[in-house]
């Protein structure tokens, strides 16, 4: 077993609420994509409430949904994210979330068994955002090992 797994965060800024029509097809599909997230390979934890919703937790504001897990390795992350039905909505995401200019996806490595918090994670998407890729805050094209 690993000593290290691979947190990332994920934000989008929606173009409507999630009460929207706008909105009506990315909803009706969240719990479909978050169990195939579950039963993926290396899947090990993903950020939710008490009530299974990640969509209420908003550190970043109102319009900007959170996306954040941690997985056993950068491969397991990218054959869900490239390679499973989760591009269907990959596709399809510039009809529900506007463009944000600076990085807006973080990956960075944590002890196993860590579960970072949002804090954390937006510590990681600043360091990115004004180091670019590092060991600390890295992307899928710019990956780093996990620690020795």
């Amino acid at each position: 077993m690993s000593i290290h797994h691979l947190a990332q965060l994920n934000i989008a800024a929606m173009k409507a609420s999630l009460e929207s029509a706008e909105m009506a097809d990315f909803v009706a599909n969240l719990e479909r994509i978050n169990t195939l997230a579950e039963a993926a390979p290396g899947f090990v934890w993903r950020l939710q409430d008490e009530a299974g919703d990640a969509t209420a937790i908003r550190p970043f504001g109102d319009e900007v949904l959170v996306n954040m897990s941690v997985w056993q390795d950068v491969q397991s992350l990218s054959d869900y994210v490239y390679k499973s039905a989760h591009t269907e909505m990959l596709k399809r995401r510039r009809e529900w979330f506007g463009r944000i200019e600076q990085a807006h996806q973080v990956l960075w490595w944590v002890p196993s068994g860590h579960r970072p918090d949002v804090v954390e994670a937006a510590e990681r998407l600043a360091h990115l955002r004004e180091h670019g890729a590092t060991a600390h805050a890295f992307t899928f094209r710019h990956a780093f090992a996990a620690p020795a």
